[in-house]
């Protein structure tokens, strides 16, 4: 057991590491228990949108889906997982006792991504993000072990303005795929740049609730909230810097940018007065 538990944790470090480019998920700023939980948790997340983007077809990814959240239900109930994602992410779901509806709320995001191409309306999307985004920030928190309505509240925000500038950043490959998370709305009333700005205005005023998230708790999760706040932010940055024409050509964040950051988040975080003493709401 002990050594497919270590075959199943670097299968999970690897995923994460080739995937993610835009800030480091999981950094040398929180411990190496908690760094294997944020892969175990990243390594889940990734599977379950590959599930949902890489099938084929719509009638495929929906039924692999569904395989995937009856295995992830075994798991739950107390079952032996086979696929590595799962056999690890038990250990932090026993260790954390992490509740089981982010999990199924992000499989839920991937079928609608079946059934769902576009968005009109603001509150469709945040329908949407709340399904596809929110779950991994409260999954973060339980490895923490921070609860409370008002850390839920504010780690909601962020993931969602994190979504939000993906969405953004990846306008040119989602029309690849046939989906388009930019506001219906917005594109007949401003153009397609004018509604990228939009929904990069949006992110940034989201991701700005991360401020408050991050004083209210202890100084490894700080640091770690900070950079995928700041990472957001550079995200934001990079795609103002093309004229909003995400349309055309994709942004990145650069590894310059990515020092930056790094440092930023640390230096902001030891900053005088802030105690990182978490005080939440039930």
């Amino acid at each position: 057991m002990s050594v497919a538990l270590d075959a199943a944790d670097v299968y999970c470090r690897e995923l994460t590491k080739r995937h993610y480019e835009n800030f480091i998920v999981a950094s040398g700023l929180v411990s190496a228990d908690m760094r294997l939980d944020l892969s175990r948790i990243y390594a889940f997340c990734r599977t379950t949108d590959d599930l949902g983007d890489e099938s084929g077809s719509p009638d495929a990814a929906l039924e692999r889906l569904d395989r995937w959240r009856a295995d992830v239900h075994a798991m739950f109930a107390g079952k032996l997982p086979v696929h590595p994602v799962l056999f690890a992410l038990r250990e932090t779901v026993a260790r954390t006792t992490m509740s089981p509806e982010p999990f199924f709320d992000l499989i839920e995001a991937n079928r609608l991504d079946q059934r769902v191409s576009a968005y009109e309306t603001w509150p469709q999307l945040e329908a949407y993000c709340r399904l596809s985004a929110a779950p991994v920030g409260r999954m973060v928190l339980a490895v923490f072990s921070v609860q409370g309505v008002d850390a839920q509240m504010l780690s909601d925000d962020v993931c969602i303005g994190l979504q939000l500038a993906n969405h953004a950043q990846d306008v040119k490959r989602d029309g690849l795929m046939g989906r388009c998370y930019i506001l219906g709305e917005d594109v007949a009333s401003s153009g397609m740049t004018g509604a990228v700005s939009k929904l990069v205005e949006r992110a940034r005023r989201l991701l700005d609730s991360g401020r408050a998230l991050e004083a209210m708790v202890p100084l490894a999760l700080r640091m770690q909230l900070a950079l995928y706040r700041l990472g957001g932010l550079a995200i934001c940055d990079a795609i103002e810097r093309i004229g909003f024409r995400t349309d055309l050509q994709r942004p990145v964040v650069s590894g310059r940018a990515k020092v930056s950051i790094l440092a930023r988040a640390i230096g902001g975080s030891l900053r005088p007065g802030r105690s990182g003493r978490y005080v939440g709401s039930t």
